[in-house]
Order: structure tokens, then C-alpha cells, then sequence
């Protein structure tokens, strides 16, 4: 579908099911944080469908073209998986240093990173058997993971990057033969620590996507605007992106108001466009959103460019997430409009 319209992950998680406040007071968990659910353990996988399935008809009643599970299952983007590898040791974490130069918690690595069951394959059953749309799945990328952790086994974080990479390899290629249509990597650490990331960070990218055959993303972002609020003038790293072997590339230009003119340097993928901002709870006009996307379309042309959030709507009230989305589909439905009248 031309100018087709997705979120790029999460949705906001029921306060019934989630204690909101003690998610906005800290930054994503990377071990796990299971102080954050309200629901008993006995109860919680049943509660997490509910809330799957409310997050589905969120998107559905927007008008969204590509459908996620709202990552309701998650604590966040990138522990639900890291923390379901063999190799770590996460009942005494390590430590490493967050966006903001501050310490917080890891898993740490302890002996060979393997991942011996699939993860969300059963969340992607769950998903496709809830809707006829295009649905995606996100999985946190092998250089991310690399970086939220510490690691004491390995010679060095690149060849602990490359065993995470074969454990998203295998889990990629699972999710896509249940069903899912498109597999996003979520990988903002390589915009995190750009010098590192230009060492290995797209070797272990194509790692990961050896022999994938399904349509894949990557996803970069500068951190969730409720928790990092300074934005650069540009990514530190993206026209990197050119060499890695994903279909699309996924970025985001709404609260940034990022330059659109490195958008030439990835002339053979389909981007991926955020252009709704996240640092606000107020929901923009669909002609505002339009012209966010019009920016783009002397550097792309418009049937590569699929609309998105800037990055995770996990921190928004769910009603202004609900509003941003309906801006999104509107804004699309105008589009389309003038591009084919």
C-alpha cells in the first residue's frame, strides 16, 4: 500500500496491568522488573492477552495498515528477549552506563550466549490469529544487546555481539514462519555509541539477517522523548545503514525535525518515517503530520516510505496515543488523495 501507516513497537500498557509510574521513573529495565506488573503471576499471561488484544483494535480502529502486539508482554523493548538467552547470569546483573552517562543494571554474561527455545513465536501466533492485517514484530538487535550488558566471558563486546546476532538470526527467521510479515530489529544503541557501532555494528546486523527471507527493518531513535529529552541535530550514525542487508530502515524525524538530506545515502530501502513526535501527549492535526511527510518526498519518493511513530509509544497516555495514531492514518488518507486524485 502506498504510504502505508504503522506504529514502530509499543503501544501504552493498561494501568491495570502495568504500575505506570514506576515505569516513567526509571529508564527501560534491561534485567528483568517484575515489581512493575499489578497482575498476580498465576493471572498475568491471560491479563497480557487482554491486553494484546486491545492494543490490536487500537490500531485497527486508527486505521493503521501494519499492526504490532503493542509489546504488551514486555517490561520493555529489549529485556523480554535478552533476558530469555542462555549464557547470563541475571540474578547477580552487572552494570554499564545508560544514554545519559548514568550506571544502571544489565544481565551479565557468564558463558556462551544461546538462545535454546524461540521467544515470541507465540506472541506472533497470537497476533496473526487476532487480524487480517500486515502485522510486525520487534526483537532488540544483537549490537544492542551487546551494549546492555556486561560481559565477562567473551574477549571482547564484538564477538559477544556476533553470538547475540545468531541467537536474533534464529529467532527471526521462526517468527517470520508464524506468520509475522515483517520483523523489525530495534537497534538505537548504534546511535547511542556511533564509534563502537562503526567497528562491527553492521557486521553483526547482517548476521543476524543471514539467509532471512521475509521482509525485515531496523529501527534507530534517539531514546523515548519522555525519557531523553535533548535531541541532536542529526544521527550519528545511519548512511552506515546502506551496507546492512534490511529492507527498511526506520528513523525518527518528528521531534527532531531531523535533516532529511541523509536520506540519499540509503537510496535502495524503503524508509520508515517517524513523523509523529512522541515528546508530547498533544495530538497533532493530520495536515501537520502530512507535512512531515512531505519533507521527505524530494529525497525518497513516496513508495518507499512507509509512516510511523518516531519511535515506542510506551510512555504516552493511551488516549494520546490513540489520537496520534488516527493523525497518522488521516494524514495518510490525505496523501494518497493528492498523490492519485
Amino acid at each position: 500500500m502506498l504510504l502505508a501507516t504503522s506504529v514502530v513497537g509499543s503501544l501504552p500498557q493498561p494501568e491495570w496491568l502495568i504500575d505506570r509510574s514506576k515505569l516513567a521513573a526509571r529508564m527501560p529495565p534491561r534485567v528483568r522488573a517484575k515489581e512493575l506488573w499489578r497482575v498476580a503471576p498465576a493471572q498475568r499471561a491471560e491479563a497480557q492477552d487482554d491486553a494484546t488484544l486491545l492494543a490490536i483494535r487500537a490500531q485497527e480502529d486508527a486505521g493503521l495498515d501494519i499492526v504490532t502486539d503493542g509489546e504488551m508482554r514486555r517490561e520493555s523493548y529489549s529485556n523480554h528477549f535478552a533476558t530469555a538467552l542462555d549464557g547470563l547470569d541475571l540474578d547477580n546483573p552487572g552494570t554499564t552506563v545508560n544514554r545519559n552517562g548514568e550506571p544502571y543494571s544489565v544481565p551479565r554474561i557468564v558463558g556462551p550466549i544461546r538462545r535454546t527455545r524461540p521467544i515470541q513465536v507465540d506472541d506472533v501466533r497470537f497476533l496473526r490469529a487476532h487480524t487480517d492485517r500486515t502485522i510486525k514484530m520487534t526483537v532488540p538487535g544483537p549490537f544492542t544487546m551487546s551494549q546492555q550488558a556486561q560481559n565477562d566471558h567473551y574477549p571482547d563486546a564484538e564477538s559477544a555481539a556476533m553470538d547475540y546476532a545468531d541467537a536474533v538470526n534464529a529467532e527471526i527467521k521462526d517468527l517470520h514462519a508464524a506468520g509475522a510479515d515483517v520483523v523489525q530489529i530495534d537497534e538505537p544503541w548504534l546511535q547511542a555509541r556511533p564509534d563502537v557501532a562503526r567497528a562491527y555494528g553492521v557486521a553483526a546486523l547482517n548476521a543476524a539477517l543471514d539467509g532471512v527471507t521475509g521482509t525485515t527493518a531496523v529501527h534507530l531513535c534517539f531514546g523515548y522523548a519522555a525519557l531523553v529529552h535533548e535531541r541532536p541535530a542529526g544521527y550519528s550514525f545511519l548512511p552506515e545503514l546502506a551496507a546492512c542487508t534490511a529492507d527498511q530502515i526506520s528513523i525518527e524525524t518528528a521531534q527532531s525535525n531531523l535533516d532529511l538530506g541523509v536520506l540519499a545515502d540509503l537510496a535502495d530501502k524503503t524508509i520508515v518515517l517517524g513523523v509523529i513526535d512522541l515528546s508530547t501527549p498533544e495530538v497533532e492535526s493530520a495536515e501537520t503530520v502530512a507535512a512531515r511527510t512531505r519533507r521527505a518526498f524530494d529525497r525518497v519518493p513516496p513508495e518507499r516510505i512507509v509512516l510511523a511513530t518516531d519511535c515506542g509509544m510506551k510512555y504516552l497516555p493511551r488516549a494520546s496515543a490513540a489520537g496520534k495514531m488516527r493523525a497518522m492514518a488521516n494524514a495518510a488518507a490525505l496523501l494518497r488523495a493528492e498523490l492519485n486524485p
